[in-house]
């Protein structure tokens, strides 16, 4: 129940500004540890090896934690409050509604909040990109952000609940095909891979049910594959035809544009304000399965 719980919590407070601009976020601290390994020891010889010692330090690190916070018998309350922090259902659907309402104002204020949840060039976006960008960047944090730390803390409490974000973190950070992070990040990208693989599509299912949209599944799992990563296709798939829409498609990254194929290709190209909001509320109805289920598995 504790997770049902911490799930309610965290749709009702959100990330209350008042705390967070005093106290660091758990989410920085992980940033600061990734932060520190990857200075120290993403250097010289056998980068891959360091970068598997590091994620192996990182998350044994993130189990400690965990398990430090969640033993004590008199912990339960204490547990709930972490694990309300490490979802982020209410400032997901917040930051992406402020797209829309900026979209709606300007194009160039549109551009600048999608810049502040998107890893992609905004600068020459249009307003259908700024909406796609929207759209796409809540299903993969819908997923990321809520499904799979709640899928993780169902499974292994809150230790393994850390062991995800931390993970995710550290892919986030140096989990990227350059230069300097291709074999230091090689094992937090595939870790991150492989502790998403359920989640992704359990995301997908659950965005097709909340949108009344299950006889679209059969085209999901070949729309998923098109993207670049083997598990954020999944709930973008899985929300573009519920929306009637087309997702993906070319993009610039670091001044390079790169065409990428349609997700459901025979949508519209050209979403406006509306459909981000719409994809807000399809993922409060998607919440609210996953609560249904949660509460259900701890009567269970």
């Amino acid at each position: 129940m504790i997770l049902a719980l911490a799930m309610a919590l965290d749709a009702w407070l959100g990330e209350p500004d008042w705390l967070w601009s005093r106290a660091p976020h758990p989410a920085v601290l992980m940033g600061r540890a990734v932060d520190r390994l990857d200075a120290r020891w993403n250097r010289g010889a056998r980068r891959r090896a360091r970068g598997v010692a590091a994620v192996v330090v990182l998350v044994a690190g993130a189990w400690a934690a965990g398990w430090l916070i969640a033993v004590p018998p008199d912990a339960g309350l204490l547990e709930l409050i972490a694990a309300a922090i490490l979802l982020a259902q209410r400032s997901l659907i917040e930051h992406v509604r402020a797209v829309a309402e900026a979209l709606r104002r300007s194009l160039p204020e549109g551009r600048a909040a999608v810049a502040m949840i998107v890893g992609r060039d905004t600068a020459a976006m249009d307003g259908p990109a700024v909406a796609r960008a929207a759209i796409e960047s809540a299903a993969e944090n819908f997923s990321d952000g809520v499904v799979a730390p709640a899928f993780w803390f169902a499974i292994g409490g809150l230790p393994a609940m850390l062991v995800y974000k931390m993970v995710n973190t550290a892919d986030s950070m140096i989990g990227y095909r350059t230069p300097r992070h291709e074999a230091f990040g090689w094992a937090a990208a595939r870790l991150d891979d492989l502790l998403n693989w359920i989640p992704a599509r359990l995301t997908a299912i659950l965005i097709l049910v909340a949108g009344g949209a299950w006889r679209h599944w059969s085209r999901v799992p070949n729309d998923a594959r098109l993207h670049r990563s083997p598990n954020a296709g999944w709930p973008e798939a899985a929300i573009a035809p519920v929306l009637g829409v087309a997702l993906a498609g070319p993009r610039s990254y670091e001044g390079r544009m790169q065409d990428f194929p349609w997700v459901n290709p025979t949508g519209d190209r050209a979403p406006r304000p509306r459909d981000v909001d719409r994809a807000c509320v399809i993922l409060w109805r998607a919440w609210a399965l996953a609560l249904a289920l949660a509460s259900l598995t701890a009567l269970a």
